[in-house]
């Protein structure tokens, strides 16, 4: 599978924009501002039906301009097929397969499958817990749009339980049955969730070990541990464990939305104790083995997107990253970055087709 051409229209900074790729490696080059990262997100937009940098919609159209219109036309295993996601101001965004309209976006999620390494990623290490639950959310729901279903579903109660709290604490009542309703479906939901994500877990760090060993070159001891409350015990036991705490908070205060990824690297807080360098292939690690999981669960080889990746980086990490996608074991690649000449230098190792394009 790869992305054969895209067309943005009013998209960002691009007024009218159009370009055609390998099917291997494609570079974009230039200053910083000139819209590089905004192709790629273009790209992101046709796999997963929003930004990866902009959480508001309406904020990708170009200023002064109603609407933006992003076109692609892929090949797919021995098919074209053609994805196009627009949004006007004051309507709701479209996402079309092949001019048929998705009536819910979460039914595209992984018919493109795509994995993007951006310096945004740092927010993995340096935010909360959500930033990462939605880490590994995104990936098991681009190959299972059950467990996507059940997560929906578990938010729309949690906020159910949370609003009923707010309730009883204003109008100082307490209702024991309506509670225990709430309580049951988010055990049902989430003791799912949380036999998914650990049984995702369990494949996944052997194969982050594994990259990030190759990226370092095995001269150093990175941890990935998951932590949650239902390692413990059920969920239905925490939630009346904690019932007078969460009438005192007004809202759920135990669950699988309290669920955490660690960061370690020789067993301390690698945002603490790691390194820039150390941080960035930590977290070039992590997509990698996203890829890698995406791909074997799927059967097919998900579009990688490097964002600006080679900067704090030095020539040995960068050397062993090019040499890790220098294989038939990748697809297509797209790769932005200021540095005209070091791009060129490092396409040019791996001695596959590529092209450059110069924004």
């Amino acid at each position: 599978m790869y992305l054969k051409k895209i067309s943005l229209f009013n998209f960002k900074n691009f007024e009218e924009a159009d370009f055609e790729f390998e099917h291997k490696i494609n570079c974009f080059v230039g200053k910083n501002g000139i819209g590089k990262t905004n192709v790629l997100d273009a790209i992101y937009h046709l796999s997963f039906g929003k930004s990866y940098f902009n959480t508001l919609a309406v904020q990708n159209i170009k200023h002064d301009e109603d609407f933006f219109v992003i076109d692609g036309e892929f090949e797919k295993q021995g098919r074209t097929e053609n994805i196009l996601c627009s949004l006007k101001k004051g309507q709701k965004k479209i996402l079309k397969r092949n001019g048929k309209i998705y009536e819910k976006f979460s039914d595209h999620l992984g018919f493109i499958p795509l994995v993007i390494i951006s310096p945004t990623d740092a927010d993995l290490i340096r935010e909360g817990s959500e930033t990462r639950r939605k880490f590994i959310d995104s990936v098991i729901s681009q190959l299972d749009n059950h467990y996507l279903q059940e997560l929906i579903q578990y938010q729309k109660v949690l906020a159910q339980r949370n609003a009923l709290l707010k309730y009883f604490a204003v109008n100082r009542v307490f209702e024991t049955e309506t509670l225990e309703i709430y309580n049951e479906q988010l055990n049902t939901f989430g003791q799912n969730i949380f036999k998914k994500r650990k049984e995702f877990l369990q494949d996944f760090i052997p194969i982050f070990n594994s990259f990030y060993q190759n990226i370092s070159n095995s001269s150093e001891s990175v941890q990935l541990e998951y932590e949650s409350q239902l390692d413990s015990q059920d969920l239905l036991s925490l939630l009346k464990e904690n019932i007078s705490k969460d009438r005192a908070l007004q809202y759920t205060s135990a669950g699988i939305h309290k669920d955490d990824l660690s960061f370690n690297i020789s067993h301390y807080p690698i945002k603490k104790f790691g390194s820039q360098g150390q941080q960035k292939s930590f977290l070039i690690a992590l997509k990698l083995a996203q890829f890698e999981f995406v791909k074997k669960q799927s059967g097919e080889k998900p579009i990688l997107l490097f964002d600006d990746i080679f900067d704090k980086l030095d020539e040995t990490r960068v050397e062993k990253i090019v040499a890790m996608v220098n294989n038939d074991d990748f697809g297509q690649l797209f790769i932005s970055d200021t540095h005209a000449d070091r791009t060129e230098n490092i396409v040019k190792s791996t001695h596959q087709s590529y092209k450059i394009f110069n924004l």
